[in-house]
């Protein structure tokens, strides 16, 4: 930002977003300090680096902003609910409620249905299990499959996150 910038040229966008071109540092500075804003670095991966004309809170903001946005699209933390093949109707219901707040507070949730011995002989059983979870965790939260369900040597997994 304004004096710490090595280069001696920079590509100037100036305040309205329009790109001036490349000119010399010195001068770049001069127009921000005409328009009584900063020149901010916003990368120095190219040659000449780029620099913008603009308000340095007012910056950080938008940066900070445009990263939080980027972490709901990728979501939170990946939770993981454990379900039995021989589940009760109420446990699942307690699993059901965990999986909702876990929804709520913006995680991604790895269902996975245990199975052992002969269980893994009645995988259709198993895949009802985990549709009828579903169904009850949909109609208190809109869900969206991330990752499909999948046989795995310990049982079936699947990935779900919020609409």
């Amino acid at each position: 930002m304004n004096n710490q910038i090595r280069a001696s040229e920079v590509r100037l966008i100036d305040e309205t977003g329009n790109q001036v071109g490349v000119i010399p540092l010195r001068e770049a500075l001069e127009k921000a300090q005409q328009a009584g804003l900063d020149l901010i670095q916003v990368t120095e991966k190219v040659n000449p680096p780029v620099a913008k004309i603009a308000d340095y809170g007012k910056y950080l903001y938008q940066q900070g902003k445009k990263e939080r946005e980027a972490k709901k699209h990728t979501g939170g933390d990946l939770k993981e609910v454990r379900l039995t093949f021989n589940i009760s109707d109420h446990d699942l219901a307690t699993r059901v409620r965990q999986a909702e707040k876990f929804l709520k507070r913006g995680d991604n949730i790895r269902i996975n249905l245990r199975l052992r011995g002969r269980q893994k002989a009645l995988l259709a059983h198993a895949r009802e299990k985990i549709l009828k979870f579903m169904e009850q965790l949909n109609a208190l939260v809109p869900i969206r499959t991330e990752r499909d369900m999948k046989l795995e040597p310990r049982g079936l997994t699947m990935v779900i996150t919020k609409k």
